[in-house]
């Protein structure tokens, strides 16, 4: 807390819907108004059984709203929000757009806090990167400045009983506040102590050239290197001429026209499991169909033959990396025509495919542990987001084909692709030093 000496008075209002944490909640008060009694500090609590959202909802639609809180304490519930959803309708109506329940509850509450009012929170990471949350990001950037963020490396410990299977974060942060140096820290769990932490500029964990506004948590030295490296590299994706589209085929739509096997009026069906040590290998046995109908009601979902980078749009909690990728070669698969399910994110080039050195070369890096330890200071989930592929930096096209050439299609282990990383783009640039 930013107060320079004890405040006088407080008066503190505790939101919750469970009737058994209201009673919980009342004890705290109690609890609270017994400690500023021993501390000469007049303490007033109420534990409101209401909903905070349609609460705070119904004061900012005041002409003048009232409420206004110097301090936030957030443990926001996990949720997503329908898009036709009654929440979903009554925060737009506060001017708030918000995809999940935790990000309307923040959202809310830097709204009702007054100018210098500080919030804490601890959340989910997954609002610091990715389209969905890009609106409240905004919003949240736009009206508080980060002082200090502190990340659980584990998906499951924070939230175990929530079934949450992503990172979580604490956050504090100063509305109205100038941006200034931010305290990044990390620990496993909430159980154990800071493993690293450092003092770092505001630019460093929301860079000003982003249009996305990633917020990007790199706790160590090592982190910080990999940063730079990435800061270094001079491609985006539009320089190789390469685009990212997620897959076109939505199969429960297209249920009547999926094939467990191909057949004269089919043509190729790509899920993720058809992705195997870098290489996309098809027909496979499984639950999933290995064909589509080939037909007028199919012809918009298909991309002509040619060679693509897949990559998995969610990994399991059991995978190491984040990023699966894989080639989808032609002469392995020949057709004349391929449908990628919509759990695939595709890079191509202007909805064809890219040359093979390049493709090999994307798949490489892509599979490296560089840029699996850079892609995780900034998403802390398992979904892997076409906008976070695009936001990445990527080496020049040489480079590129480079990696490709020495990469081949073989299938490599980690050891060799990093090997192959570092010396296509020169040992130092690889290490970030």
């Amino acid at each position: 807390c930013g107060r320079p000496g004890r405040p006088t008075d407080i008066l503190a209002v505790g939101y919750e819907l469970d009737p058994t944490f209201v009673k919980h909640l009342s004890k705290v008060m109690r609890a609270c108004r017994d400690a500023c009694r021993g501390a000469g500090v007049a303490f007033r609590g109420r534990a409101v059984r209401a909903d905070f959202i349609a609460a705070a909802v119904e004061e900012l639609s005041r002409p003048a709203p009232r409420a206004r809180f110097s301090h936030a304490i957030l443990n926001p519930p996990y949720k997503k929000l329908g898009a036709r959803s009654a929440t979903r309708r009554a925060l737009r109506r506060a001017g708030v757009e918000a995809s999940n329940l935790y990000a309307a509850f923040l959202a809310l509450a830097v709204r009702v806090l007054e100018p210098g009012g500080e919030l804490v929170a601890i959340t989910p990471r997954s609002f610091c990167n990715g389209p969905y949350f890009r609106a409240f990001r905004a919003l949240f950037l736009r009206e508080m400045s980060l002082r200090r963020v502190h990340v659980f490396e584990s998906r499951s410990a924070a939230f175990a009983d929530d079934d949450v299977l992503q990172e979580n974060v604490i956050l504090c942060g100063v509305k109205g506040a100038p941006p200034g140096a931010v305290l990044v820290s990390s620990s496993r769990g909430p159980d154990d102590a800071p493993a690293a932490a450092r003092l770092v500029p505001y630019a460093e964990v929301v860079r000003p050239d982003d249009p996305e506004r990633f917020i990007r948590v790199v706790p160590d030295g090592a982190g910080k290197d990999v940063a730079d490296t990435f800061a270094r590299l001079p491609a985006r994706l539009e320089d190789l001429g390469v685009s990212i589209s997620t897959g076109k085929v939505v199969d429960f739509r297209a249920r009547g026209l999926l094939r467990p096997e191909p057949a004269a009026d089919t043509a190729p069906l790509i899920y993720p499991a058809h992705l195997d040590a870098g290489v996309v290998r098809w027909p496979r046995p499984g639950k999933k169909p290995n064909a589509l109908v080939d037909c007028a009601a199919t012809a918009h979902l298909w991309m002509p033959s040619g060679t693509y980078v897949v990559v998995k749009r969610f990994s399991s909690k059991e995978e190491r990396r984040r990023i699966t990728a894989a080639v989808f070669d032609p002469a392995v698969v020949p057709c004349a025509r391929v449908g990628f399910e919509n759990h695939l994110n595709v890079f191509h080039r202007r909805g064809a495919g890219l040359p093979p050195l390049l493709a090999r070369g994307l798949r490489a890096f892509l599979s490296s542990t560089l840029v699996d330890t850079y892609f995780r200071q900034w998403s802390g989930h398992t979904q892997v987001n076409a906008a976070d592929l695009r936001n990445l930096t990527y080496p020049p096209l040489e480079a590129m084909e480079r990696l490709g050439a020495r990469t081949g299609d073989r299938a490599l282990g980690q050891a060799e692709i990093d090997s192959a990383v570092e010396e296509a783009l020169g040992a130092d640039a690889a290490r970030g030093t």
